[in-house]
């Protein structure tokens, strides 16, 4: 059993997950804890602020009132308003108001809309609680003593640049994410169109290699009947080289767009099942089950029957050349399709996908290539689908193809 090469890919692909992960959350870790640090920095400085309000509020003569209005007015960015108990709003800064504008002035008077407008903000920060609970909850209210049992109660809102802030690991994972996406997207498909060019020339290459001793071998065979060899022997000869040239134009139409035409899907799988019976173990036995209904497809014969043989082959294989196959048909909703199913070793369900990927194998020997080339056969020229449609280790595997039918 041979799973190392995508066992270790698959082991790689979730180690590259999980430190991207952990990187992610590392990032907004830190980015987090940055905002915290500022939300922080822009308490402490409300609280100096609430206490200079609250001196200028209770001034006396030895007040140093031009000191507290620079501590007021070196606010520009926080909004702020102080409200009373009942929450009526008294003073405000820093709110972009709907007729004011930006506001910088505490005392300035209040439009009607401009009063609308910053109740409605007060009231949605309260969350339906007294300014009395959310001073003793919430961060972002504070509660000042005026004089005996006067109080007044300070809200104020993140500043422009922490909201900014906080929302700024997001957008940055955000496209983080998307470019890494992109180049992913990238990557694989020009590993795709790589691996397309390299399975064309090879393939191009083998049909060019095979061309010249397949003419030569037939030459042969028209002499070996002239020294007197057997007919049989010459005929089944012929077969195999007759074979050969099949193999050779199989190749060549890797790479090139094949010419479909009408075939009938019944006597095509028997045909290649048929070729195929004489070629395997005589402890194989192989069962057709073909539908009563038969039906056209548009296909390239010669590739669609190198298809069955891939596939009759890899049953063989999996039964260590005994067992049953069994290749059955059937018609469904427009589609026909054919079911190859053997009594082998079984495919775990982790690798259904990873049967048709190049170097994939479960023997000891092969490369890893059959089922690769019958993926690109169906569903790049033939437009239809090929997958595992049913396994279980030590009972068998199940494959379908499904092909569209002429007409619709």
């Amino acid at each position: 059993m041979r799973y190392t090469f995508y066992d270790g890919q698959r082991v790689g692909k979730m180690v590259f997950l999980l430190i991207s992960v952990a990187a992610i959350i590392i990032f907004l870790l830190i980015s987090n804890n940055l905002v915290k640090n500022l939300a922080e920095q822009e308490r402490a400085r409300m609280e100096v602020w609430a206490e200079a309000t609250k001196r200028l509020a209770q001034q006396d003569a030895a007040t140093d009132i031009e000191f507290l209005f620079s501590i007021i007015e070196n606010n520009n960015t926080i909004p702020v308003m102080i409200a009373d108990g009942e929450g009526n709003i008294m003073e405000y800064r820093n709110y972009n108001l709907p007729d004011a504008g930006r506001s910088k002035m505490m005392f300035a008077e209040l439009s009607e809309r401009d009063s609308r407008y910053l109740h409605k903000r007060l009231f949605a920060a309260c969350r339906g609680k007294t300014l009395q609970q959310m001073a003793a909850t919430d961060d972002h209210f504070m509660r000042i003593q005026i004089f005996g049992d006067t109080y007044q109660y300070i809200f104020y809102e993140d500043s422009e640049m922490l909201r900014r802030l906080s929302w700024y690991p997001y957008i940055q994972l955000g496209v983080m994410v998307f470019l890494g996406v992109i180049v992913f997207i990238t990557i694989l498909y020009t590993k795709r169109a790589e691996q397309n060019r390299v399975w064309v020339g090879l393939s191009k290459e083998t049909a060019h290699q095979l061309g010249t001793p397949i003419s030569s071998l037939m030459a042969w065979t028209h002499l070996l009947e002239g020294y007197g060899v057997s007919e049989e022997v010459v005929r089944e000869m012929d077969k195999d080289v007759n074979r050969l040239s099949v193999i050779a134009e199989r190749f060549s139409k890797i790479g090139s767009i094949p010419t479909l035409e009408l075939e009938y899907l019944n006597d095509m799988v028997s045909a290649s099942l048929d070729y195929m019976r004489s070629r395997i173990s005589q402890k194989v036995d192989v069962v057709m089950d073909l539908c009563a209904d038969d039906c056209g497809v548009n296909v390239s014969r010669p590739l669609l029957e190198w298809v069955m043989e891939n596939l009759t082959k890899n049953a063989v294989d999996a039964m260590d050349g005994c067992g049953t196959i069994t290749v059955s048909t059937g018609i469904d909703k427009g589609y026909c399709h054919i079911d190859v199913s053997d009594t082998g070793k079984g495919i775990a369900r982790k690798n259904f996908k990873n049967v048709f990927n190049p170097g994939f194998t479960t023997k000891k020997r092969g490369w890893g290539l059959g089922l690769t080339l019958v993926k690109r056969i169906i569903e790049e020229y033939h437009n239809g689908r090929i997958f595992v449609l049913s396994s279980e280790p030590g009972t068998g595997t199940t494959f379908r193809i499904i092909l569209p039918i002429v007409g619709n």
